[in-house]
């Protein structure tokens, strides 16, 4: 007979203690501020031991014997009491600021912190996700932190140094009734518990709406021309009204269950105090004794209750933790500052595809270059082209390591890609892409963003180099002139004529034109044509084009079609392929 061993599962982890000790990664935050952070919590201590003497002094207040005159009938007892309030208030005071200060600077730490981590994050994870959802993540989802930094964890504490140190005195005064007292509070406990998971699983749903939302109002405002032009003002409107509308129906759906258990713990407490006061009476304890026993079961009652909402709060936290430390645990690029760049690691410009293989991350099954392989020599001009989606804007892409290839090798001075350090190869490679981005500054920012430290000569001259300074020259502002969301105040033209500028500021090795003249009309495209030509001079170039008028000088041209390299050539050599896919493109688009 054999032996069979039955395979024992591996115990589930706890969720609760895991997203817990999610939530306490956080601290390490609040970790420079620990001095101000631990004088907060000695007041905090100070300020809820000053009242858990409240009870018992207003007992002796009300006792005859202990009442001993001062000062024209001011009792002892009296005059501790506004000692301990004076005291409560001033604990009070110096721990809120306390802790407000250390909030503040520990939330701007976080920020700086998710923003630096998620802008370094490869181009995967932001196929993935929407940009008014992460813009959520990083403003509304940390503003509740706040709360728990500054009110929640200090009210928690309190309320447990309160229930703790009140049951204790309880025991001291009665042991019998503070058991008594004691017999309805696991009840309390389990119902906190069995409504806390729904009311963190609604607060998390909450948050998932709201985020929605934001990426409504992101988008439509980002595409406020698309929107306007298709008049799809209402459908949008209906669109936003919808996730708000949802996000109100589950907070409302939430604050039924949160009233049902307010409402639970107000008639168990009430309850309580009736069942006490009968206890006590009726086993002979005297009028001082049980105003105080009946005061600090009024303290830990509220506390307990108390507990609840700072229990829902501390779960909202718990969720909005575990979003931002889901993209805080997303591996980033290995990115280097550009002044950290040594000279010895400056590029040559000389590019080998060998064997490139790619298919999106999200897309697996749908491969968009197969077996790519072509060599690009030191300041050569090469020309890629094809119909849409054969493949040339994804070589780009992973000529910019945006994206590693799925097989093969991409090859730079005949070092492996991946053997350069991102930033060493960026830095040295300039885009001008056909849709520009440009930040709704000045035409200064924008144009210095290829050399944050140019000086205003660097500035003028690479504006000329790119056509640009003739219309820059004629605004009243100049450099300093607003471009508006998106360089909306400026013309097609001219925001490609300030991308070339700031590609020539940043004097790349590699130069990258994706479509640079697609959009223009024939004036704007003479201007940017002849700036390019400028740019292009003494440095690889890698140029995407749909016109082939403009690449007809190329060194190089490699036509592709469903993502295979199917021609190369010069342009008078691919000309003369009978049946060729770049003589078919030529005579499409010069018979028009």
């Amino acid at each position: 007979m054999q032996n069979e061993t039955t395979a024992v599962p591996a115990p589930k982890p706890n969720l609760k203690w895991t997203s817990l000790k999610k939530t306490f990664r956080l601290f390490r935050y609040v970790r420079p501020y620990w001095g101000e952070f631990t004088l907060g919590m000695l007041f905090l201590l100070f300020s809820s031991l000053a009242g858990l003497a409240f009870p018992k002094l207003l007992g002796n207040l009300v006792d005859p014997k202990s009442a001993i005159d001062l000062l024209h009938g001011l009792n002892k007892a009296g005059l501790m009491l506004v000692v301990v309030l004076i005291a409560q208030s001033v604990f009070s005071f110096i721990r809120t600021v306390l802790f407000v200060n250390v909030t503040e600077k520990t939330l701007a730490a976080l920020r700086q912190h998710v923003y630096s981590h998620m802008i370094k994050l490869p181009m995967r994870f932001f196929l993935e996700r929407r940009v008014g959802e992460l813009s959520s993540r990083i403003s509304s989802d940390i503003t509740l932190l706040q709360d728990t930094f500054t009110t929640t964890l200090a009210e928690f504490i309190r309320q447990m140094i309160i229930i703790i140190g009140g049951v204790i005195i309880l025991l001291i005064t009665s042991w019998k009734l503070t058991a008594f007292m004691l017999a309805i509070l696991p009840i309390m406990m389990v119902a906190a518990v069995f409504f806390g998971k729904f009311i963190r699983r609604f607060s998390k749903q909450v948050q998932e709406q709201v985020a929605a939302a934001n990426t409504v109002v992101e988008e439509t405002l980002q595409g406020i021309l698309n929107v306007k032009a298709f008049a799809n003002e209402h459908f949008e409107i209906a669109r936003y009204r919808k996730r708000t509308n949802e996000a109100a129906r589950i907070g409302m759906k939430s604050g039924k269950y949160r009233g049902a258990f307010s409402s639970f713990i107000i008639l168990g407490i009430f309850g309580a105090l009736v069942a006490v006061i009968w206890r006590g009476v009726s086993m002979g304890m005297g009028t001082p004794e049980l105003l105080s026993f009946i005061l600090y079961s009024v303290f830990i009652g509220g506390s307990i209750a108390g507990l609840a909402e700072v229990y829902t709060s501390l779960q909202k936290s718990i969720g909005a933790t575990e979003n931002l430390l889901e993209i805080l645990d997303e591996p980033e690029e290995a990115i280097t500052p550009v002044e950290q760049i040594a000279l010895a690691d400056q590029l040559g410009g000389q590019i080998s595809f060998r064997d490139v293989s790619f298919h999106y991350p999200s897309r697996p099954d749908l491969t968009i270059l197969q077996d790519i392989s072509f060599e690009v020599e030191e300041d050569q001009k090469v020309a890629l082209v094809g119909p849409s989606g054969a493949g040339k804007s994804t070589i780009v892409s992973l000529l910019l390591r945006l994206y590693e290839p799925t097989d093969g090798n991409i090859l730079y001075d005949g070092k492996d890609g991946t053997s350069i350090p991102l930033s060493v190869l960026r830095s040295q490679m300039a885009v001008v892409p056909q849709d520009v981005f440009l930040f709704g500054g000045t035409i200064r920012e924008n144009i210095a963003y290829g050399k944050p430290d140019a000086t205003e000569e660097e500035l003028e001259a690479a504006a000329r180099k790119a056509n640009a300074w003739e219309f820059i020259r004629h605004f009243p502002l100049g450099l300093d002139t607003i471009v508006g969301e998106r360089g909306i105040q400026l013309s097609g033209g001219q925001r490609q004529r300030i991308a070339i500028a700031r590609a020539v500021l940043k004097n790349p090795r590699i130069l990258i034109l994706d479509e640079a003249t697609s959009a223009l009309d024939s004036e704007s495209e003479r201007l940017v044509q002849d700036a390019l030509d400028k740019l292009m001079e003494g440095r690889t170039s890698i140029v995407i084009a749909h016109r082939l008028s403009t690449i007809r000088q190329a060194d190089k041209i490699i036509v592709l079609d469903k993502g295979r390299i199917v021609e190369v050539g010069t342009h008078a050599e691919l000309i003369e392929v009978d049946g060729g896919l770049y003589r078919m493109l030529s005579e499409m688009q010069f018979s028009h």
